[in-house]
């Protein structure tokens, strides 16, 4: 009661004060409904995370002005979209999202000839386009635009701001949803604040993680894990001209925030608000899970990173509630799990599904698939898994090493198959990858590659085998069909539906040979697009056969807002699941993870009251059978 009696009090000197009131027009009623239905909320969040702080009730109330500020900015249509959500608040979830991650200047010149762009993503069936990093940054090594210089102006080789809000407005036109980076956890070396605490202004020093003496950053380095041993060791970063070491999670450009300071979370959230002002309907929350940082900790997950979210997704409910949010959590499966809800991020990068797979493929077995997925794919209903095959980063194996112990599989051992296999140093490998980051103390690793080489299409074009390109083609189609169909919205990355091979091109750029991701970032161009039209190649089999897929999901209500059931199989190869609709019905899906034909019978599918079936993909009829063969790596969607 005392709390709620204090929040009230907080909230009437708040209305109550000049700014506000300054603030106030005949056009905010609907913000201030959302004030008043939220403001609990909020207000018990900011005293949990700020252990009630001298002064934090001047930030709450320049906090909630602000708010209103960007309120008032928000344009008419963006407003009217946002109440249209509220209507249907599992919009992001049905059978029409489809999305594709590109970086603008790989997939065209700039932002305006990505407009022209558009009819091919319509025609792909795109309703979700993701721009990687766009904002100013760094030349030279900006982490792929992760190292953010200033959130409010794009890249001038991309173009300018007007830019970005022109291609918003005709994204929109074109019934395709713009995703932008909320890079978050830290901006780059040349961001203004970072400027001013380099010339010793205190105040921006407070918005970063500055210490004189080594052994108070060793107090926290000494249990922190390294990202990019590679690149350096440790997690900070001496700074000759100030004397000072700062926080740097990732690279020494890039200097971690100190949320601790409520100005942090106030500025950052001005941020998120004018990048949903430009007109985005999804945030990708970046390296969400290291946001908050505690002494003798990892600091990773920790109670007050998911309290921080929270609080940035209250103020995104008062201002943008059409907006969603997308985590990126490539972290222990259980703690990515963690980071999805209504209260924090509405959908998720999956990376179980994602590093699994490619574990499948590898091993020919899906037990591990299988059991992962039985025990983590269900969420919460109201949310989403964004379900991807390959992006721009490397493949780390985030599976739980206590569910590949009750398959007698050593995590520590299997890792270091994966990564052989997929750097294609294990005898008979299929796969043409590269490694990322190796730390000589634990021998972990990752993996980079496009997904067709990864897939093996690169070895078989070399080889000119014709089986092997066809298995290859084939583990294109089955991993796109699988994030397809199985829940939640499908991401494509640049260039896989063209089946785009590594780019080594990169080994020759100063700025970017000492990082392999760059392998699977190739630059698209008009070959690719001939190649992926001409009848008989294997990327036109690749490219029709992901433009057929799409079109059959989006014409495909059961794969909207339906539940998935991991189906319990004997065989080891194979992969079921299925979906089912109260009112809809049901699909089964059954895919082969081996270069071996597989057969599986009905009952273990649960299907064996049906007479007949039908294969959606291959629209092949099945009459009065008890059991089914599967193709090399093929996939089954089976209908009544």
């Amino acid at each position: 009661m005392e709390h709620n009696k204090q929040c009230q009090q907080c909230l009437t000197r708040i209305k109550a004060s000049g700014k506000y009131q300054a603030l106030l027009s005949n056009k905010t009623q609907v913000f201030e409904q959302r004030l008043e239905q939220n403001f609990p909320r909020l207000f018990r969040l900011l005293l949990t995370i700020y252990d009630n702080q001298y002064d934090l009730y001047s930030h709450i109330e320049a906090l909630v002005c602000e708010l209103l500020g960007s309120f008032k900015k928000r344009k008419i249509s963006l407003k009217r979209s946002d109440e249209q959500r509220v209507l249907n608040p599992s919009w992001y979830r049905n059978e029409q999202m489809v999305g594709m991650a590109v970086y603008v200047d790989l997939v065209a010149d700039d932002l305006q000839t990505l407009i022209t762009k558009i009819p091919y993503y319509q025609e792909l069936g795109i309703t979700y386009l993701h721009l990687m990093p766009l904002y100013l940054s760094p030349e030279g090594d900006s982490d792929g635009g992760y190292a953010v210089s200033d959130y409010r102006q794009v890249d001038p080789k991309l173009g300018a701001t007007k830019d970005l809000k022109a291609l918003a407005v005709a994204l929109k036109k074109a019934g395709i949803n713009l995703v932008l980076d909320f890079v978050f956890n830290h901006t780059s070396d040349e961001h203004q604040w970072a400027q001013k605490a380099q010339q010793g202004d205190e105040q921006f020093q407070d918005y970063y993680f500055l210490f004189s003496d080594r052994e108070d950053a060793d107090q926290y380095d000494n249990a922190l894990r390294e990202i990019f041993p590679s690149v350096r060791r440790g997690c900070f970063t001496y700074l000759d001209d100030m004397q000072k070491w700062v926080w740097t999670t990732f690279n020494s450009f890039q200097w971690d925030l100190n949320y601790r300071n409520p100005a942090v979370f106030r500025a950052m959230t001005q941020e998120m608000l004018y990048l949903a002002n430009l007109g985005c309907d999804l945030l990708r929350l970046d390296a969400l899970a290291f946001v908050w940082k505690e002494k003798g900790t990892q600091c990773e997950n920790l109670p007050k990173a998911h309290l921080l979210i929270q609080a940035f997704n209250v103020c995104r409910e008062i201002v943008c509630p059409g907006v969603v949010f997308k985590s990126e959590a490539i972290v222990h499966p259980d703690e990515v799990v963690k980071y999805i809800g209504k209260e924090e991020c509405q959908t998720s990068y999956n990376p179980l599904l994602m590093a699994l797979m490619w574990e499948s493929l590898a091993t020919r077995k899906t037990e591990l698939l299988q059991l992962s997925l039985q025990r983590r794919f269900t969420i919460n209903n109201d949310c989403s898994w964004v379900n991807y095959a390959r992006c721009h980063d490397d493949i780390g194996w985030t599976f739980d090493d206590a569910d590949a112990g009750e398959l007698g599989i050593n995590g520590e051992s299997h890792r270091e198959f994966l990564n052989k296999f997929y750097t294609g140093s294990f005898e008979g490998s299929f796969s043409k990858g590269l490694g990322f980051q190796y730390n000589p103390e634990n021998g972990d690793c990752r993996v980079c590659g496009s997904l067709a080489s990864l897939c093996g299409l690169e070895k078989a074009l070399i080889s000119q085998n014709q089986e092997h390109i066809g298995h290859a083609v084939a583990r294109i189609k089955l991993l796109h069909g699988i994030i397809l169909t199985i829940g939640g919205i499908p991401l494509l990355y640049q260039g896989d539906e063209l089946a785009a091979l590594n780019d080594y091109s990169f080994e020759q750029d100063d700025k970017k040979k000492h990082d392999s991701r760059w392998v699977n970032r190739p630059k698209l161009n008009t070959n690719m697009l001939v190649a992926a039209n001409t009848l008989g190649t294997a990327q036109h089999a690749v490219f029709s056969a992901i433009k057929k897929m799409i079109a059959l999901r989006k014409a495909s209500p059961i794969l909207g807002e339906s539940d998935t059931q991991i189906l319990l199989l004997t065989q080891p190869n194979l992969l079921a699941y299925k979906r089912s609709h109260a009112t809809i019905g049901t699909a089964t899906f059954v895919a082969n993870f081996s270069e071996f034909p597989q057969t599986v019978s009905l009952h273990e599918l649960d299907v064996e009251d049906h007479l007949e079936l039908t294969d959606q993909i291959s629209d092949t009829r099945y009459t009065n059978v008890r059991e089914l063969t599967l193709a090399p790596y093929q996939i089954l969607w089976l209908t009544k």
